[in-house]
């Protein structure tokens, strides 16, 4: 009997769009106040929104048409309470993925464009709330789909942002200096650790913010347009 080849094509090919995307958002991230001197901050970043937009659009599209490829490691699917886990899950990490992209200041069409330091909201828990997003986004996904092709994925997004928490306390530090240093003293990027330590205060209020509502009616909309989202990859032969 012939043994099954688990790892396909289709897991490198996933290795290679997460490489190119790490190497384009990273790179042009570090590259940004060499580029602004040049062309602006609007117009550059303008450009990063459109290298990085479609990379990611691609790395979903793909994701979705091959997440059940390769060897199954797990199948917990049939667990009621597992579903329940999941979509929590899910949700709570929207809640640190949306506040660290929704400030809409940061948006070149509507006032210019800046690297700024917050320590306020989110930032309070964690210094990075993308990583923390992501980290548990991915690990929601892998105990739900179980595959070879999920967990390889996770991997890849999860390494690619702790190399995003040096990069970007790394590019912080080059543009504040000092300013930086107390504010990283103060917080952490490990959920909470700053809290538990004494160095920061959580200010619930903060929180008090119309944009949060939209973190609750994005994961209601997500939650209601997954199935259809899922029959519209489907549609792109890739």
């Amino acid at each position: 009997m012939t043994e099954q080849y688990w790892l396909t094509p289709s897991h490198w090919i996933m290795l290679g769009l997460l490489v190119i995307f790490a190497i384009a958002h990273s790179g042009l991230a570090a590259l940004r106040p060499w580029g602004e001197k040049r062309i602006g901050p609007r117009l550059y970043r303008i450009l990063f929104a459109l290298v990085s937009i479609p990379l990611a659009v691609i790395l979903i599209i793909y994701f979705f048409n091959h997440r059940y490829n390769g060897l199954q490691l797990w199948q917990v699917q049939s667990i009621g309470s597992i579903k329940i886990v999941v979509w929590l899950l899910s949700a709570i990490s929207f809640l640190f993925l949306y506040p660290a992209t929704f400030n809409l200041l940061e948006i070149a069409a509507i006032e210019k464009p800046s690297v700024r330091l917050y320590e306020t909201g989110i930032i309070r828990i964690t210094r990075h709330p993308q990583m923390v997003g992501q980290v548990i986004w991915c690990i929601a996904h892998t105990l739900w789909i179980g595959t070879t092709f999920t967990l390889l994925t996770s991997i890849g997004l999860v390494a690619h942002h702790l190399f995003a928490v040096w990069h970007g306390d790394r590019r912080l530090f080059q543009r504040y200096g000092e300013e930086f240093v107390n504010v990283k003293q103060r917080t952490s990027v490990v959920p909470f650790l700053a809290v538990i330590e004494g160095r920061q205060t959580l200010k619930w209020q903060e929180f008090l913010r119309p944009a949060y509502l939209g973190v609750i009616a994005f994961v209601l909309l997500f939650w209601w347009a997954h199935p259809w989202l899922i029959q519209a990859t489907a549609k792109v032969y890739w």
